[in-house]
């Protein structure tokens, strides 16, 4: 274990809860985004849109959105990105879970309950008698908006679903051999009693029509999450752990947000850009994820609207870094089998730099050092991960952002518990110092 670990300062106590805070307001990608936006806004960024010509100058600070739940933020370096190229951190607003089939609701005795689809690889178990809402987007008639539809968020805050466990008297193995849901029959949750002479489809969209104060002829289709309604929270003797969802990844999409405005009192000369993609969960292949061209426009059409040509725009390129930023697996004392002796990390212990042979994570020795530096100018310490040779290893929107564009590229993270799980945990004093680390990371 790593000596002495981090200790929980005011300062990083005051940057966990705003984490914990931010993952509160945001309980599906959409959230995440209006949550991004109304912190860049705060801090002056302004919008831009695909549709419109870019002008960009030096010192310029601007956020462009594609589909609501993919977003970049950038501020223009005052050194022209041709020499001193771009500074990228990339992360996530998606994580594992439950969305809503588009006729979710089915009738199963006197009882109401939604189908659903898993989304990415969630630890279904944990879904299971906990206080669930509904969050999203939900799309409506707009005759004067593009293409006739436009979109608007839309969440319960309170309990409104429950997966219940079967008991133990009719399950009587279930702690032998683990709680094992059917997909299609044990997992919709359940959403209250069937209302007589109602369809079963239509009481979900009765009850978004009522959130949002329209007709339900109006609405023509949503994008619907199921999340924990349960706050997160600090735990421990001196409360130096911190429990919430979505932890995975809305822990380096808040980091590389406060990296990137915490450095706009004393702008770095290189452009600064945070990339923020959806579907990372599913693979990254669509329009948004990182697999798609969003990353690839953002990046040239700075280069463009800032009068660069074509050639200046590879050269540009060829000059930038990427930080992929995900969390890592923390040692687990009550699995210990689980990891590689030599490369365990810890709570508390400092942002972790990943390594993968097969190049699941992207990290080489030059790029670690890139990362290492900028922990040791931040003043915090940084671990090392790998995966236990005889395990496959995960991945990240390093591989897929680094081999499109050829960049050199680094994957970290901070070091966590029950990744995928309905309720994740990490250290109170972890967030803090990637806050930090990335800031430097900008600075370089």
């Amino acid at each position: 274990m790593p000596s002495p670990l981090l200790p929980v300062s005011p300062a990083a106590r005051e940057r966990a809860r705003g984490l914990l805070e931010f993952i509160d307001a945001s309980p599906s990608p959409w959230h995440v985004v209006a949550s991004a936006v109304a912190m860049l806004e705060r801090a002056g960024y302004r919008p831009l849109d695909e549709t419109a010509s870019w002008r960009l100058a030096p010192g310029d600070r601007c956020y462009v959105i594609r589909d609501g739940s993919t977003l970049a933020a950038f501020r223009i370096g005052q050194a022209s990105p041709v020499e001193a190229g771009v500074r990228l951190i990339g992360a996530h607003t998606d994580s594992p879970g439950l969305r809503v089939k588009p006729r979710a609701g089915e009738a199963r005795g006197d009882w109401l309950r939604l189908g659903v689809e898993i989304y990415g690889g969630p630890i279904l178990a944990t879904f299971t008698d906990r206080d669930l809402g509904l969050a999203g987007r939900v799309a409506l008639r707009a005759p004067t908006a593009p293409l006739g539809v436009d979109s608007r968020l839309v969440r319960f805050d309170g309990p409104l679903l429950r997966i219940p466990n079967l008991a133990i008297h009719l399950n009587r193995k279930v702690n032998e051999d683990g709680l094992k849901l059917d997909r299609q029959a044990a997992l919709p949750p359940i959403l209250g009693a069937v209302e007589e002479g109602l369809p079963a489809a239509e009481h979900l969209t009765r009850l978004l029509a009522a959130q949002l104060a329209v007709e339900p002829a109006d609405i023509l289709g949503f994008d619907l999450n199921v999340y924990d309604t349960q706050p997160g929270a600090f735990f421990g003797p001196q409360q130096e752990f911190i429990a919430d969802s979505q932890l995975d990844n809305l822990g380096s999409s808040h980091a590389a947000l406060a990296a990137l405005l915490d450095t706009d009192a004393d702008p770095p000369p290189a452009t600064s850009l945070c990339l923020l993609f959806d579907h990372e969960e599913v693979g990254s292949t669509s329009a948004k994820g990182a697999d798609g061209s969003f990353l690839d426009d953002v990046l040239e059409r700075i280069a463009l609207g800032g009068g660069l040509d074509r050639a200046d725009y590879r050269r540009m390129l060829a000059r930038s870094v990427l930080v992929s930023a995900d969390m890592a697996h923390a040692f687990h004392p009550g699995h210990a089998g689980a990891y590689d002796d030599q490369h365990r990390v810890h709570l508390n212990g400092g942002p972790v730099i990943k390594t993968n042979a097969s190049q699941r994570y992207t990290t080489d020795g030059l790029s670690a050092g890139v990362f290492q530096l900028a922990c040791e100018r931040a003043g915090v310490p940084w671990q090392a991960y790998v995966q236990r040779t005889d395990m496959a290893c995960g991945s990240t929107i390093g591989p897929l952002a680094a081999s499109r564009l050829g960049l050199r590229s680094v994957d970290v993270g901070n070091p966590m518990w029950a990744m995928h799980s309905a309720r994740e945990s990490a250290g109170a004093a972890d967030h803090d110092a990637m806050c930090r680390a990335l800031m430097e990371f900008f600075r370089a």
